[in-house]
């Protein structure tokens, strides 16, 4: 079976696709994002899915979207801010994790995401007072972040380079630990 090499979870402005693209980069495999999977399925954009839609049926292709690239991706995978809400998609991430899969929880704080996501309409959840807005869904996913997530990475004050540097020694520091473990017989 395939598996992404590492999974890329987070919050809006957080830079999981632009990490993605450095890490695909630096390792010699392909980036995925099930944003641009949901839009290619849809025929259309996020904001126009929430706008045609609604929410619970970005929800769905988005699941599928996840669960889909989490059988058959063998690169870098980011997903949508709020993927890892949807309980199927929490369990599929469990799973993956406990096969060997590092799920990295890109974190950053309001202040260094707002200049990164320019709280445009872009982005449907964070239309009225885009700064509430996030702060409101991340008060709510951070628990989910961090407990979908092998390992967290800040992003504040960092650029994509040196955030792929810190997620590349993370998951060679989990690969060597693992093959420890399984010399060891534990």
């Amino acid at each position: 079976m395939r598996a992404p090499v590492v999974v890329l979870v987070g919050p809006p402005g957080s830079g999981k696709s632009t990490v993605a693209a450095q890490l695909a980069s630096r390792w010699g495999v392909a980036a995925r994002d099930t944003d641009a999977d949901v839009e290619v399925v849809a025929g259309k954009s996020i904001g126009e899915i929430f706008v045609e839609d609604g929410e619970p049926h970005f929800r769905a292709l988005e699941r599928d979207a996840v669960l889909r690239a989490l059988g058959e991706h063998d690169g870098v995978l980011a997903l949508g801010g709020g993927a890892v809400l949807d309980e199927v998609t929490q369990d599929a991430l469990a799973a993956y994790s406990a096969g060997g899969g590092v799920v990295v929880f890109l974190d950053v704080s309001l202040a260094h995401a707002a200049p990164r996501v320019g709280f445009n309409t872009a982005r449907p959840l964070l239309l009225g007072n885009p700064r509430a807005q996030w702060q409101a869904l991340m008060e709510a996913r951070r628990p989910v972040y961090e407990r979908v997530s092998t390992v967290r990475v800040s992003t504040d004050a960092r650029g994509p380079a040196q955030v792929a540097e810190e997620v590349d020694q993370a998951v060679r520091r989990l690969s060597a630990e693992s093959s420890q473990d399984e010399g060891s017989g534990s």
